[in-house]
């Protein structure tokens, strides 16, 4: 599949305004995609919303292609959109340090008195809860995560080795995907990383990380 003039829609994680994904959105522009990002209330908003438009704005490419790339509760956001709705553009899928089996920092900050309020909704109705995910779209997955433990997550939770330091990676692990990597990377380090944003690009490529 060629790269050039794809679209590539970017779904940011928790807390983020899609800043942090500035880095990896240069690179894929020059390596000749076209970055998008989609914005969407991460403290506020339910699943199913955050999903539904998202899916609404997948339907917009028509026939597409169109590549997904999500980082972190975007990466769910990602597959409740596939789940609701299955007749989206063709294209590709990268998921970035998503824990789409369940959070242990997540948990750990929603025991807390104030917990849910600093998570918002839509994280403590589903990052806290274990997951099973299997992907069933026909478009490629791929996963990729970090095991630099550097990150607010490893003080509040005890996470598994390897982890970036909010996610464990055993936590980004989906049946179905189509390949998976791990990269020496924080949490937010592998969206300024060029040796993750050059496994983004050669997936989207070619389906192989």
């Amino acid at each position: 599949m060629a790269a050039r003039g794809i679209p590539v829609i970017v779904v940011h994680g928790l807390w983020m305004s899609g800043l942090e994904t500035f880095t990896l959105r240069g690179r894929l522009a020059r390596a000749g995609f076209v970055p998008r990002l989609f914005r969407y209330p991460s403290t506020r908003a339910s699943l199913g919303e955050a999903a539904a438009a998202l899916a609404e704005e997948l339907r917009g490419f028509g026939a597409g292609p169109a590549h997904l790339l999500g980082h972190s509760l975007g990466g769910l956001v990602i597959l409740a959109a596939f789940e609701r709705e299955r007749r989206l553009p063709d294209g590709r899928v990268v998921l970035l340090g998503s824990p789409v089996r369940g959070s242990r920092a997540a948990r750990a900050v929603a025991s807390w008195a104030v917990g849910p309020q600093l998570l918002g909704s839509l994280a403590t109705n589903e990052l806290t809860r274990e997951r099973q995910p299997v992907w069933r779209g026909p478009q490629q997955l791929g996963v990729i995560a970090g095991s630099r433990s550097v990150g607010m997550g490893r003080m509040l939770a005890e996470l598994p080795v390897p982890n970036d330091g909010t996610v464990a990676v055993d936590e980004t692990g989906i049946p179905g995907l189509q390949d998976q990597a791990v990269f020496d990377v924080s949490h937010l380090g592998m969206l300024l990383s060029a040796e993750v944003a050059g496994a983004v690009i050669r997936f989207l490529d070619s389906g192989h990380l």
